[in-house]
C-alpha cells in the first residue's frame, strides 16, 4: 500500500515496562488504550475497529473493558512479530475506504510473568516435523533456531561479535535515556556483555530480547486530527512478505532469504524514498543478528558493508542510521513489535527528549515473524511542507 491516499497514527500510547507488573493483562491494556485515545484526541468509545495479535488480549475482552459501543470489525494477524507492521497497512485499508473510522492496535502481555513462550500454542504449519525431529536434537526454542542464520552469517560475510554486541550496548544506551523502558538506568557496557553466559552460540544473554509486563496501543484513522499544535505522522507505506517456505528454516535455500526482501522492494518501489532517505530506524531486534540481518534485507547495506553501518557509520543516536531509539525489545520492552510504532510516532512529533533524532522526517519501521515473515512501513512527519 502506498501513499497516494494515506492515513495516519493519530495517537499512541504506553504502560510503563516491567519484569513484572502486578495489574492483571486486561487493566494493562486499558491503560495504553487510554493513554492512545487521549493522544489522539479521541473518545475511547470512538474506536470502531481493532486489531490483535493472537495469544494475548483479545479483541471480545478489549470491547468488555471498554465497553466499546459500536465496534464494525475486529482481526486478528498472525504472522509474530511482523503482525505490528503489517497492521498499520489493513488498519490503513479499513479507515480508507470508511469500513472503519478509529482503528485501534493494541499489545497486552504478561511476557515474563504470565505464560511463557513456551507454553504458547504455535500455528505454524508443518509442527510435526519440528517436533519429532528437529526438538528431539536439542533445537526447540527460538534462539537456537535463530542461531543457526546468524552463524551461518558470520561464517560467509564476517560480522563478528562485535557488531553483534554494539547492537546490544547501542540498544542499551538508548534504553538508558527512555523512563519507560525495562532497562531504564540499568548500564550495560561491553564487559558485562561478554559475561553473558551462553543462550545458543553465537547468542549469549545480551544478545537475546526480553521477556516484559506491559501494554501499548495505537489508533489509526483517515485523518490526522484537529490537534494544530504538533505535525501529523502519516503511514507513507506498508509492505509484507514472506520466506520460501515460510514454515521453516533449516532447508531453506537461498538459506539466509527472508520474507523482508520481498516487502523492501515492493515498498522502495512504491514511494520516491529510498534507505538512505531515512532519519531512523526501528528495527525488530527479537536477537541482535536479526538487527543486521533486516537492515541488509530492508536496503540500508549490503553483507560487505553492515558491519561498516555498525561499527563506523554508526546506530546510535548522532550516527548515520540511529537504530530502536527506544531501546528496542533487547532493552525497551517485547511489545511483538507494537512499540516500535509507538517511538517512530513520537520521533516524528519531537516529543523524545534526550533521545530526539534532530530533524527526523523520515522513520523507517520493520518486522520479523515467525521463521521469516517480514513486513516494513515508512511513517512521515506531515506538517503542510512534506
Amino acid at each position: 500500500m502506498n501513499s497516494n491516499n494515506a492515513a495516519y497514527v493519530r495517537g499512541v500510547g504506553n504502560t510503563r515496562y516491567v519484569k513484572k507488573a502486578d495489574q492483571s493483562v486486561e487493566a494493562l491494556a486499558v491503560t495504553a488504550i487510554d493513554a492512545a485515545a487521549a493522544d489522539a484526541g479521541i473518545a475511547v468509545s470512538d474506536i470502531d475497529g481493532i486489531i490483535v495479535y493472537h495469544g494475548h488480549i483479545g479483541t471480545d475482552e478489549v470491547i468488555a473493558q471498554l465497553r466499546l459501543p459500536d465496534v464494525k470489525l475486529r482481526a486478528i494477524i498472525d504472522i509474530g512479530g511482523a503482525s505490528a507492521v503489517s497492521a498499520l497497512q489493513m488498519a490503513s485499508l479499513y479507515v480508507l475506504n470508511g469500513a472503519a473510522t478509529n482503528v485501534l492496535l493494541v499489545r497486552a502481555i504478561k511476557g515474563n510473568s504470565g505464560p511463557r513462550k513456551a507454553k504458547r500454542r504455535s500455528f505454524l504449519p508443518s509442527q510435526q516435523f519440528r517436533t519429532q525431529l528437529e526438538y528431539v536434537a536439542g533445537c526447540n526454542t527460538p534462539a537456537q533456531r535463530y542461531a543457526f542464520l546468524c552463524r551461518r552469517y558470520m561464517h560467509e560475510h564476517g560480522l563478528t561479535r562485535e557488531h553483534l554486541a554494539e547492537i546490544a550496548l547501542a540498544a542499551r544506551a538508548h534504553a538508558n535515556l527512555n523512563p519507560d523502558a525495562q532497562m531504564y538506568e540499568r548500564t550495560l557496557d561491553m564487559d558485562e556483555y561478554l559475561s553473558g553466559r551462553v543462550i545458543a552460540d553465537p547468542y549469549w544473554l545480551y544478545d537475546c530480547c526480553l521477556e516484559t509486563d506491559g501494554a501499548c496501543a495505537v489508533v489509526v484513522s483517515a485523518q490526522p486530527g484537529t490537534d494544530g499544535q504538533r505535525p501529523a505522522v502519516k503511514i507513507l507505506a506498508t509492505e509484507e512478505g514472506h520466506a520460501d517456505p515460510p514454515d521453516d528454516i533449516t532447508n531453506r535455500d537461498p538459506f539466509l532469504h527472508v520474507g523482508l526482501e520481498k516487502a523492501a522492494a515492493r515498498l522502495w518501489d512504491s514511494i520516491s524514498l529510498g534507505p538512505d532517505d531515512m532519519d531512523a530506524a526501528m528495527v525488530y531486534d527479537c536477537f541482535t543478528f536479526e538487527v543486521a540481518h533486516q537492515l541488509e534485507a530492508a536496503g540500508f547495506a549490503t553483507p560487505d558493508t553492515i558491519g561498516r553501518l555498525i561499527l563506523e557509520d554508526g546506530i546510535r543516536l548522532g550516527g548515520k542510521l540511529p537504530v530502536n531509539t527506544h531501546g528496542g525489545l533487547l532493552s525497551e520492552g517485547h511489545m511483538v513489535g507494537l512499540n516500535h510504532i509507538v517511538e517512530a510516532t513520537r520521533q516524528l512529533r519531537g516529543e523524545c527528549g534526550p533521545r530526539q533524532v534532530s530533524g527526523a522526517r523520515h522513520v523507517a519501521i520493520t518486522g520479523w515473524g515467525n521463521l521469516g515473515d517480514g513486513s516494513i512501513t515508512v511513517l512521515g512527519r506531515h506538517d503542510g511542507s512534506a
